[in-house]
């Protein structure tokens, strides 16, 4: 299932596998190996993964699959040469590329940020009122 999605948005682990080749459970693998995939988890766990996140997997699978490093290898490097000298300028390069005017959501992208946004709003004015009770 190829999902015709803004470079912008934010992909389920199915579709980040789906994508790169790449199992599901192989990607919760790498997440417990690699600190720097950080995907967003909403409520049951389900993972979204960034722009970044996309990016970072593509390059640790090159470095596993292609040039046949070691997981230990893979760490070693990102540790020493740093995470943004290997991925260079690409990194959230293409996040701000588009219009945001243009980006077209899903519905189920757009209930994501509505619910996203109602969560925001019920916290913030949960600390006012806390602010509120003692007079700060």
């Amino acid at each position: 299932m190829v999902v015709n999605k803004s470079k912008a948005a934010f992909r389920t682990i199915a579709e980040v596998a789906e994508e790169l080749g790449i199992a599901t459970h192989v990607l919760r693998f790498w997440e417990t190996k690699f600190p720097q995939i950080k995907p967003m988890k909403r409520s049951g766990g389900r993972r979204y993964y960034r722009p970044d996140d996309v990016e970072i997997v593509k390059l640790i699978r090159d470095y596993l699959y292609d040039k046949r490093y070691t997981i230990e290898g893979v760490q070693k490097l990102f540790k020493e040469k740093g995470l943004k000298n290997l991925l260079g300028e690409e990194i959230q390069k293409d996040f701000f590329d588009e219009n945001p005017a243009n980006i077209e959501l899903s519905e189920e992208s757009r209930e994501f940020l509505i619910s996203v946004r109602t969560q925001l709003q019920e916290m913030s004015k949960e600390l006012s009122d806390t602010l509120t009770k003692v007079n700060i």
